[in-house]
């Protein structure tokens, strides 16, 4: 069970960031997250998971959020976009573009 101190956190990461990812910085999936909104120029409020303490009571909270236990755990906006699959696929499809307001 994840302490309501850190899931506020995570809720309060989620709301204030036009995009946050939770990554974990050896994750190659990860890391073509990164470079994919680098490329469009979006700026994207990043925790790396494995760098700061709290890092995995962060991914529990993502989990109890979302479902999603593997990261990247992407959102824009608030709303859960999912991992790097899912960003690619909206990219492919022109859709990133748009929920990134490029």
């Amino acid at each position: 069970m994840v302490s309501k101190e850190i899931l506020t956190k995570v809720q309060s990461l989620i709301s204030t960031s036009h995009i946050f990812v939770a990554s974990k910085s050896y994750c190659p999936y990860c890391k073509a997250t990164l470079d994919t909104l680098k490329t469009l120029g979006a700026k994207a409020n990043i925790v790396q998971l494995n760098q700061v303490d709290d890092g995995e009571e962060i991914q529990d909270a993502l989990y109890e959020i979302t479902g999603q236990r593997t990261v990247p755990n992407v959102f824009i906006d608030g709303k859960h976009i999912g991992g790097n699959s899912d960003l690619q696929a909206l990219k492919s499809s022109g859709e990133l573009q748009t929920l990134l307001k490029l």
